[in-house]
């Protein structure tokens, strides 16, 4: 991990946690769709829509779908998160399905319209509903925490974003420092991301589980709700797996190292939100049904 990416992170690492904690979910929801729309945008050129005309007019749609889930979800007393409750499960569906998808890695890797449609709609069905699941985690639970302007919902939302922070780390320092010496030197996804290694896996689970239930119990989760805690974490840290995994297939069919230039030391927005968009619809869904 280079001095610069690291600076990157130190500085970038406050800021979020900050605005997670702090602000109010309309105004956080409005931050984290400008985040997720620039990312949509290196995802754009990924899947090789080069003019800006074009994308420009892409996100435009994407922008308009946003506004027109917080538009229908208007009620009497506030909103209903009963649509982004679905747009999440939406997500959730077609994460399995790219689980498919990354088991056939020339799918869709020509330069075809087709292959191009795919890989546009894929973005769509990633960066939407995980934002969705963003707002859904932000606005659950209204109970005040230990802190008078911090909401439960607020402290599970960080919670699901620090599990993907940890899984990362955890998988880059395992796989520096113990990578190909406890599986015989096989690798996680060779032909997709060479890098990555099984140790790295395992160590990125382990960190991911431990700082999710710990951040869990701040949330308020109880001792006889830590198995399903377990559980919940250890489901989310490989759905991260699966997103940057995905991200990473699209870069190899086109070529590129980065998503973008945006972030010192760390490439492009995508590039760091990769893990997130897969985790957060997956974070949600099972936060409700295992009743935490």
């Amino acid at each position: 991990m280079t001095r610069t990416r690291v600076l990157a992170a130190l500085a970038m690492a406050p800021i979020a946690i900050a605005a997670i904690l702090f602000l109010p979910t309309p105004w956080l929801v409005a931050l984290a769709a400008l985040v997720f729309l620039v990312g949509l945008w290196e995802w754009f050129k990924l899947a090789e829509v080069d003019d800006t005309l074009h994308r420009t007019v892409l996100l435009a749609a994407n922008v308009a779908l946003m506004v027109a889930i917080v538009w229908a979800s208007r009620a009497a007393a506030g909103y209903s998160f009963v649509l982004f409750q679905l747009v999440a499960l939406l997500g959730v569906a077609w994460w399995l399905a790219a689980l498919l998808w990354l088991r056939r890695f020339d799918f869709a890797s020509d330069h075809e319209t087709w292959a191009r449609a795919f890989k546009l709609g894929a973005g769509v069905l990633a960066v939407v509903p995980a934002w969705c699941a963003l707002a859904l985690i932000h606005a659950q639970d209204t109970e005040p925490t230990h802190w008078p302007i911090v909401r439960q919902g607020h402290v599970w939302l960080l919670t699901a974003l620090a599990i993907v922070w940890a899984a990362d780390s955890g998988a880059y320092f395992a796989g520096i420092n113990w990578g190909g010496k406890w599986f015989g030197g096989r690798k996680l996804a060779p032909r997709i991301s060479p890098n990555k290694t099984l140790e790295g896996l395992l160590g990125g689970l382990v960190a991911g589980v431990a700082v999710g239930v710990l951040l869990a119990i701040l949330a308020g989760l109880a001792p006889a709700q830590v198995p399903a805690m377990l559980l919940l974490a250890a489901v989310t840290v490989l759905f991260s797996v699966a997103g940057d995994l995905f991200e990473s297939l699209l870069k190899r069919h086109v070529g590129a190292k980065d998503s973008g230039h945006l972030i010192p030391g760390h490439g492009g927005v995508l590039d760091r939100i990769d893990g997130v968009l897969a985790a957060l619809p997956v974070f949600a869904i099972g936060k409700d049904l295992l009743g935490l």
